[in-house]
């Protein structure tokens, strides 16, 4: 068996010792009913190493000998599908199991489906327990959650929130239990998690490496050692690991006892309601964590330390939020509605609880009616949120657009900020079928979704059904075996599935200082952004570059990442010349590289320009490397849209002539609002490089 490192050997995981991540994990162990933890945080950071290590330190549990489906022996509701068990049956102790949930499992692995083997040499109708079922009792962990594909996310949910599982398929009806642990680690700048699957889980944390020298080296020293002599290694944790497994079973023991005081419980929907979370799975999740961090801290009551430690866990990723606010609690409103006294205590039950004799005297009015127990008035236009008056009022649209910045030599470029996304994006979908990366956008042939057919290949699932087909028409010519049917190779058909695939939209900035490049930049940022909104939704990739000066930029790299994507956005300046070349040949280069690493990712290319090319470098031969520029791109292959940004009486049809030379659709000025540049990137996503939509 694999040697793990051990949990207590991970900084910030030890007993006495527990950071963010190490108290999520063990809290969510205490009290299942919490709903698993999700570990968002950048490479190298220990993620997988603590996860893998928490099985090791978790009591064993009982199960039945040779149940494969794990119920406990002690609940007499409990059923199996290979049950049923009598008095007789044997009882033993196992350690916890820890089931890795692969990115690309195939729906048949993780829920189960029928025994090959017993349906090809007996041809006896049986059930292979798939990863749920294995996980049950568990921890069931996803590495890089975030790329999961939506069939298994799907799967997930309807797990999460059952809490058993239904196989209808291949002549098998079979429903078992599945509770379990769900942890799962991400790195949020490979893109973002569904938010049905975010509200999943019960806590999350936010993780990243120290910066003192002091704890870098201790993990380096630690991990060094590990790897010279793994098992002297662990001998040297046993102790510690021994002592949390004694103090998580204790906590266990304990959980059910913890007194959860009204006063406690109205504080802590205070706190939900205080940061907008939305229904009351908070609610419920940051009552059960607070109890959990009582019981392990030794308590029978939940006090005010537990309830702020369980906010911190479960109502980051549950707050109210645009989705390119900084993830995060506002520890100090936090602080303002938990108050420095602790809970007061609950009273006595049959006593009198907000009798009148108890309620104060309400306060006198003051001469305008109020009275000073009236919470603060809020102007018209301006909302609190976190405990900060904002005004919302004047939005973007309403305002007067204030005068550019001449651009002249040693004047900074000024940069634009863009409107927030207001609207959702019509969804569009592209004829034919692609071969793309699974997401929500456009039909594909993949390895997920609906089967619509068999195929020969020998990639992909095995269509059971279509195999026997094929077989069978070909015994009378087999020699008779033992087998009733004989398979060859020759007789394997895979399934050909349809689902959805994610795109490629590459925005083209022209940022030149000219009138209208401040508009147009404001409008290009709210499209892009409604965009990756909507690419957030169904895995599509967005990107950006912006040409002005001397040069081209690639300001926002493709990714589907909400919250890096925003931080770039708004740092994107404007001012200069126009290097239409430049902007031109950069985005080649990054379709080339997307399609060299993904060929089957299909891109569009948004030029966003009035179509004038000046450069000092190039001078008057601007307009000529331009137009070989274009020519250069149109080989590619790509569908592109070029969005006229000319405006005025006297137009000059430059935009138009530089369509032509892309071999692009031509969009003018009128329809270079949000909205519409939006509905026309859906519209042409359709085209992959070097080959066109089927």
């Amino acid at each position: 068996m694999p040697v793990h490192y051990p949990f207590s050997a991970v900084l910030g995981c030890q007993a006495d010792d527990l950071d963010d991540m190490g108290l999520a994990l063990v809290l969510t162990t205490i009290s299942p009913e919490i709903g698993g933890v999700l570990v968002r945080g950048e490479k190298g950071t220990a993620k997988s190493t603590a996860v893998r290590g928490l099985a090791a330190v978790l009591p064993s549990i009982s199960v039945y000998a040779g149940d494969r489906f794990s119920i406990d022996p002690d609940d007499p509701s409990a059923e199996s599908p290979d049950g049923p068990f009598g008095s007789a049956a044997v009882v033993e102790s196992r350690p916890v199991r820890l089931v890795e949930l692969p990115v690309g499992a195939t729906e048949d692995r993780v829920v189960g489906s029928l025994h090959l083997e017993s349906a090809l040499s007996r041809g006896a109708v049986e059930f292979e327990p798939g990863l749920l079922a294995r996980a049950h009792r568990g921890l069931l962990y996803v590495d890089e959650v975030n790329l999961l594909h939506d069939h298994l996310v799907d799967l997930l949910l309807d797990a999460a929130a059952m809490g058993r599982v239904s196989v209808e398929r291949d002549g098998v009806s079979v429903e078992h239990a599945a509770r379990f642990v769900l942890i799962g680690t991400m790195n949020p700048e490979e893109g973002e998690l569904r938010p049905q699957l975010l509200d999943r889980f019960g806590l999350t944390v936010e993780v990243a490496a120290p910066r003192d020298p002091e704890l870098r080296a201790e993990v380096v020293r630690r991990r060094m050692a590990f790897d010279l002599d793994a098992r002297a290694f662990v001998e040297r944790y046993v102790s510690a690991e021994r002592d949390l497994t004694a103090r998580i079973s204790a906590a266990r023991a304990l959980v059910g006892k913890v007194r959860l005081t009204a006063p406690g419980l109205l504080k802590i929907a205070e706190v939900c309601a205080a940061f907008e979370v939305d229904g009351l799975r908070a609610d419920i999740v940051t009552a059960r964590t607070a109890v959990a961090h009582a019981a392990w801290a030794g308590r029978s009551e939940v006090t005010r330390t537990d309830i702020r430690r369980a906010a911190l866990l479960a109502l980051p990723h549950r707050r109210r939020r645009n989705p390119f606010d900084a993830p995060g609690l506002d520890e100090d409103l936090l602080d303002r509605i938990l108050g420095d006294e602790e809970l007061p205590p609950e009273p006595p039950e049959g006593g009198p609880e907000n009798g009148p004799e108890d309620r104060p005297d309400p306060a006198p009015p003051s001469d305008d009616g109020s009275t000073d127990a009236e919470p603060p008035s809020v102007e018209p236009g301006e909302r609190q949120r976190d405990g900060v008056e904002t005004n919302t009022a004047d939005s973007v649209d309403d305002q007067p657009e204030a005068p550019p910045t001449p651009s002249a030599p040693g004047l900074a470029p000024e940069s634009v900020t863009a409107a927030a996304p207001a609207y959702r994006p019509r969804l569009l979908t592209v004829t034919g079928l692609g071969t793309g990366r699974t997401g929500g956008r456009s039909k594909a042939i993949g390895s997920s979704g609906r089967r619509i057919g068999a195929n020969t290949s020998t990639r992909g699932s095995l269509h059971l059904v279509e195999t026997l087909k094929a077989a069978a028409g070909k015994q009378a010519t087999r020699p008779r075996t033992s087998a009733k049917v004989e398979l060859r190779s020759e007789d394997l058909r895979t399934a050909v599935r349809e689902g959805r695939e994610a795109n490629l939209v590459l925005f083209c900035v022209d940022a030149s200082g000219s009138m209208a490049a401040r508009k147009r930049m404001a409008q290009v940022k709210a499209a892009v952004l409604s965009l990756l909104l909507d690419a957030y939704r169904r895995r599509d990739k967005v990107g950006m570059i912006t040409f002005r000066g001397e040069g081209a930029e690639l300001v926002l790299p493709p990714t589907g990442s909400v919250d890096l994507a925003a931080a770039r956005l708004d740092e994107v300046p404007a001012g200069g010349r126009t290097p239409l070349a430049a902007g031109l040949l950069e985005a080649a280069r990054v379709l080339q590289r997307e399609h060299l690493r993904d060929p089957d990712l299909r891109p569009l290319l948004v030029v966003v320009t009035d179509g004038r090319a000046n450069s000092k470098a190039h001078g008057k031969d601007a307009v000529r490397r331009s137009q070989q520029a274009a020519a250069y791109v149109a080989g590619l292959g790509v569908t592109t849209v070029v969005i006229d940004s000319e405006s005025g009486p006297m137009r000059l049809g430059l935009a138009r002539r530089l369509a032509e030379h892309l071999g692009a659709e031509h969009v003018p000025v009128a329809e270079v609002s949000a909205e519409a540049l939006t509905t026309t990137v859906h519209g042409f996503t359709g085209t992959t490089m070097g080959r066109g939509a089927a």
